[in-house]
């Protein structure tokens, strides 16, 4: 089974996917994962990558392909990322949201930044990614119409998410 899972910075995606990953014994690949990867490669952090790759589609389209590649050798792989949807055929396709409180408040933990800092670099990141993903693939990230399945994570503890996903994932 090919599951993807997106959702905004904060949202809950990776940890949902790792969960789900373990519970389901099903490989699982982040697209911000090779995101950071890529920025780390070129001595950059997740900002000023951001910003490159508004300049330069090579970015996206190569994190885009490397998904995409990867589900079409698998037969079972948890794809994790914004753009994943569009790009893996999969059996399952979910969206995770937040209120942006809610994941300003988690990334704040998770980075050890204070929370306003943290909201001004979501906004900017957020803005870039838009920005990208609409001129690169024209994909408005707010069309919500491609998943089966989209889940409020700020009323779950990760656990419960990984467990309503693996849910749907049976009857469809």
């Amino acid at each position: 089974m090919i599951i993807t899972i997106g959702g905004l910075a904060g949202s809950g995606t990776t940890t949902a996917a790792k969960i789900l990953s373990e519970n389901l014994n099903i490989p699982f690949v982040s697209a911000g994962d090779i995101f950071r990867q890529m920025a780390a490669e070129k001595g950059m952090d997740v900002l000023e990558f951001s910003k490159l790759a508004e300049n330069d589609i090579n970015i996206d389209t190569e994190i885009d392909h490397r998904q995409s590649e990867m589900a079409k050798k698998s037969k079972d792989l948890i794809v994790e990322g914004r753009l994943s949807a569009y790009f893996v055929d999969a059996d399952v396709k979910v969206w995770m949201i937040a209120p942006f409180d809610v994941r300003s408040e988690r990334i704040s933990q998770r980075e050890s930044k204070p929370v306003e800092t943290v909201k001004k670099e979501i906004r900017i990141r957020e803005d870039s990614e838009a920005l990208r993903y609409k001129e690169i693939h024209d994909i408005d990230i707010n069309n919500l119409d491609v998943y089966d399945l989209i889940l409020n994570t700020s009323s779950f503890q990760a656990n419960s998410v990984a467990e309503i996903i693996a849910k749907v994932t049976k009857v469809i």
